[in-house]
């Protein structure tokens, strides 16, 4: 006989069945919760709300433990390459050599950007956020491609449409490196795999490629594998709202681009580097700053640290701290902002207070060392999330499409004033 959960509200109970996950994750089914009772449930911030079943990523907070459709992220961060696992979490399973060595080729054949969208970037003020303008550049690839608007594609279209955002997304970030240095564009090359065109792209000029030590393109990987997706957050289910809407893939993935701009999100990343030099600029005292930390009384508060939804450690940041160690060591480079940020890592792993708090250093803090020691500009961090995230969102939208789910609309508990007369002019 099948779980059910009981409500007694006014005297009248009310039966609802309960789910059972494939990882043992357990929810109530409310959906018919209003029809029945009259009732709805508030809960701020959906902490308690599942909006879907999904079967692409799995993550266990209190375990520490995060999978992309069965595979443990830390044998897809050894093992796999970032289109590997683009590939596993857009259609759900691995790819095969053959349907690997494809699907590359389709998005290397979709990396050039259309030459008009350079025209974009003389429109944007001298100081444009780079993820003010990567949801803009996004937001418009569904001019440049109408037929994405359709919202009953069939496979091979979507297929396209999908090849193609994957293609110029790597291409619309070097553009915006580019633009904001001043530095002439830099086009992909076909002799070059993804992340190799991508920094290319980057770091390259129009007159002389450039050679990457291997440990910072492995870093590069890694990084890219490790954002690719993380469960329903904020930018997550913002693309699955908006593309409940019947939104093409392009105006989804833009607003999830916008959600993650915000720094309790993806500019996490930005934060901690600017926190770092705020450290550097008082001084470089790192004592001080962990007592400052310490201080219930003190507004300070360390970025990078801990983490919402991983109570005991961050999966991610296990792995990405020894590819930080061997890009720091490759690169031999000389900074005193990352000499603080090493600092504050050493403290926080054996401080007690520390310890007994789980504030252990996140994928956020090694991410933003590993981009500045690039180097990446701080505001050019969240625009790298969102080149990892892509493969994700684009799962997800894909997903709540196969699955024909309904348009988001959640309820609301009204507080506010009833039955008002409306004043003349003279009464107000």
């Amino acid at each position: 006989m099948s779980e059910t959960a009981s409500f007694t509200l006014d005297g009248n109970t009310f039966e609802f069945p309960v789910i059972t996950g494939t990882e043992n994750e357990k929810a109530i089914d409310i959906s018919k919760l209003r029809d029945q009772s009259g009732y709805i449930t508030l809960d701020p911030g959906f902490k308690n709300t599942g909006a879907t079943k999904s079967a692409i990523t799995f993550l266990d907070g209190e375990k520490g433990v995060l999978k992309y459709r069965g595979y443990k992220i830390e044998d897809l961060a050894e093992k796999s390459t970032f289109l590997e696992v683009a590939y596993l979490l857009i259609f759900g399973n691995l790819p095969s050599k053959e349907v690997l060595e494809q699907f590359r080729t389709d998005i290397k054949k979709q990396m050039m950007v259309h030459e008009d969208m350079k025209m974009f970037f003389s429109g944007f003020p001298s100081k444009s956020h780079p993820m003010g303008q990567l949801s803009c550049l996004v937001g418009a690839l569904s001019a440049f491609y109408p037929e994405s608007l359709n919202p009953n594609q069939s496979e091979e279209e979507e297929y396209k449409t999908i090849i193609n955002l994957l293609g110029k997304m790597p291409t619309i970030v070097s553009w915006i490196q580019k633009k904001s240095l001043g530095h002439p564009v830099v086009y992909p090359k076909k002799d070059l795999g993804y992340i190799d065109n991508f920094m290319n792209m980057i770091f390259g000029e129009v007159n002389c490629d450039k050679i990457f030590d291997e440990a910072v393109l492995d870093a590069m990987r890694i990084l890219l594998i490790l954002h690719a997706d993380h469960e329903q957050n904020c930018s997550t289910s913002t693309v699955r709202i908006v593309g409940s809407s019947n939104a093409n893939l392009y105006a989804s993935v833009s607003a999830g681009i916008n959600a993650l701009w915000g720094p309790l999100h993806g500019g996490a990343n930005q934060a901690v580097i600017e926190m770092l030099e705020d450290i550097r600029n008082d001084g470089g005292d790192v004592e001080k700053y962990l007592a400052k930390a310490k201080d219930k009384n003190d507004p300070f508060r360390l970025m990078g640290f801990g983490h919402r939804v991983y109570k005991n450690f961050d999966p991610r940041a296990k792995i990405i701290k020894k590819a930080c160690d061997d890009v720091l060591e490759k690169l031999g480079v000389e900074d005193p902002v990352l000499d603080i940020a090493k600092g504050l890592e050493r403290a926080a792993l054996s401080d007690q207070y520390f310890i007994d708090r789980k504030l252990y250093p996140n994928v956020d803090f090694y991410s933003g060392i590993i981009y500045r020691a690039l180097g990446f500009k701080s505001d050019m961090f969240t625009v790298l999330f969102a080149l990892g995230r892509l493969p994700g969102w684009i799962a997800q939208w894909k997903e709540m499409r196969d699955n024909k789910e309904p348009i988001g609309r959640p309820r609301q508990v009204y507080t506010g004033e009833t039955d008002r007369k409306y004043p003349d002019g003279t009464q107000r």
